[in-house]
């Protein structure tokens, strides 16, 4: 069997480590290791870690980081799994199986090099769930169905495309999607996650999608595609925060369009 590193990252934000920490060990298949690295300002993350009884297989690092994308990448660095899942403080597996079926695909297909499924998150106020097969031809449309949170990714995948950037402080998952588009891949149409929706993609909505512009541009040139895709989300964006938009979002939804 494939062996498996979760890493979670976290910042001040103790609660949030703890509800993810609950949800790796509820697995009916554990990971061979769970790697948190903890960059917090706080001692409090650092002291429940060390003097509250923890599983053999979570292990940490209590110092400062350089941000995110610094953070995954002390964590792929430290991992020993062949496969690796980057599941951040705050997030949650969608069901206590997902580990298992998950690694199933890895080990029943070895060339399949990175896999997706479906995530919950909240739009409108309200609970959805989205997730579609990653499309190389679609990368434009940046991360909108094609979620961070439910991507596995061996190891060996970072030593061929490179780790995440720090040039990026929002789309650095995106940028790694632009290199990662040729790997081997699978989409597993199951729920993954259960997305923390205080993440900084989504209070910082509007600047991620103007990163997300920087990324595809200095991979593939100028799109009229782009362009006319985020001018679409910026206008739902903001329609959203009305009450007209949250109606006429509850119609989608029941219209079963959410994940369009």
């Amino acid at each position: 069997m494939s062996t498996l590193s979760v890493i979670t990252i976290c910042f001040n934000n103790l609660a949030e480590l703890q509800k993810t920490c609950a949800s790796v060990d509820g697995q009916t298949r554990v990971p061979d290791e769970h790697w948190v690295i903890n960059g917090s300002t706080t001692t409090e993350i650092a002291e429940w870690l060390t003097q509250t009884p923890q599983p053999s297989y979570r292990k940490w690092i209590n110092e400062r980081d350089k941000g995110i994308a610094d953070a995954f990448n002390k964590g792929i660095a430290r991992s020993n799994g062949e496969v690796t899942h980057l599941l951040n403080s705050g997030d949650v597996y969608a069901s206590e199986d997902v580990i298992s079926c998950v690694m199933d695909v890895f080990d029943k297909s070895p060339d399949v090099q990175w896999t997706s499924g479906n995530i919950q998150m909240t739009r409108a106020g309200k609970k959805v769930l989205v997730g579609k097969p990653f499309e190389k031809s679609k990368l434009y449309r940046g991360m909108r169905s094609v979620s961070h949170p439910t991507w596995f990714v061996k190891k060996q995948v970072y030593s061929r495309i490179g780790l995440f950037k720090s040039d990026y402080k929002i789309a650095m998952d995106y940028d790694l999607m632009c290199r990662i588009a040729d790997e081997p891949y699978a989409y597993i149409n199951k729920p993954i996650a259960i997305f923390d929706d205080t993440g900084v993609s989504n209070t910082q909505y509007l600047n991620s999608l103007k990163e997300n512009r920087r990324v595809y541009e200095s991979y593939f040139g100028f799109s009229p595609k782009l362009l006319a895709w985020q001018v679409r989300l910026k206008v739902l964006h903001h329609l959203l925060q009305t009450g007209l938009g949250k109606w006429l979002f509850s119609l989608k939804q029941k219209a079963g369009l959410e994940n369009l």
